[in-house]
């Protein structure tokens, strides 16, 4: 498994909305590490469940709190750890503000929401009637990637490569790196069971609606590929 730690790729422009997410996911997870013992009723309130969304199925009342529709946006900014917190926002720490400085502040929110509706439609669609909350920014962040491998193919990015006991910083093409993480998203999901914890059907349609949206919303001056 390699670790990214940081990418070789400057910036023109100040990446205030990546900024703006990564302290909401934050602000957000010790809200609901306050929660105490009712996180987990935070997760089924705010988090998306395929059967509530697609088929009409109910909650509780107490946990009815916003409209189905409107959990594919919340869901987006709940995490189930501190490992999936620091995780998802490191790697929208690093990747992130060259897709932000390739097409503007407004874009990129639009850009990242339709990421995350498209990741989470790839993971409950196949699914929809499951009652297992999904949570998590990381299938908006899969399209951030999406769009970082067909932008910035060459730019290099200093990973960690566990050992057992030793540990080795390389760096490495972010094709490279960039195509593992999918392949493994892709061996992953194949090799889930029912109800893992992991939505790894999201990483992979997050990762490709990126692909598919990025010649769309950069500006015409940025080139693919570079």
């Amino acid at each position: 498994m390699l670790i990214p730690l940081r990418d070789d790729n400057p910036t023109q422009l100040t990446p205030v909305v990546s900024y703006a997410i990564i302290a909401a996911c934050v602000l957000v997870f010790l809200w609901q590490i306050s929660l105490g013992a009712n996180q987990q009723a935070a997760v089924y309130s705010l988090g998306l469940i395929p059967a509530v969304l697609l088929q009409g199925a109910s909650l509780p009342p107490e946990l009815t709190t916003v409209p189905p529709l409107a959990t594919v946006f919340t869901s987006m900014f709940l995490h189930g750890g501190w490992l999936h917190l620091i995780g998802n926002m490191l790697y929208l720490w690093i990747f992130a503000d060259n897709i932000e400085d390739a097409m503007g502040h407004g874009r990129f929110v639009v850009f990242y929401l339709l990421c995350g509706i498209a990741a989470a439609l790839a993971q409950a669609l196949p699914a929809p009637g499951s009652g297992i909350p999904m949570i998590g920014a990381s299938g908006a962040i899969s399209g951030v990637l999406g769009a970082y491998l067909l932008l910035h193919p060459r730019a290099h990015v200093m990973v960690l490569i566990p050992l057992g006991f030793f540990s080795q910083v390389t760096r490495l093409p972010a094709l490279l790196v960039l195509a593992l993480w999918f392949g493994l998203q892709l061996i992953s999901e194949l090799g889930a069971s029912e109800g893992a914890g992991v939505a790894f059907r999201a990483h992979i349609g997050g990762f490709v609606a990126g692909m598919a949206l990025i010649p769309f919303f950069k500006y015409r001056r940025v080139k693919l590929f570079s």
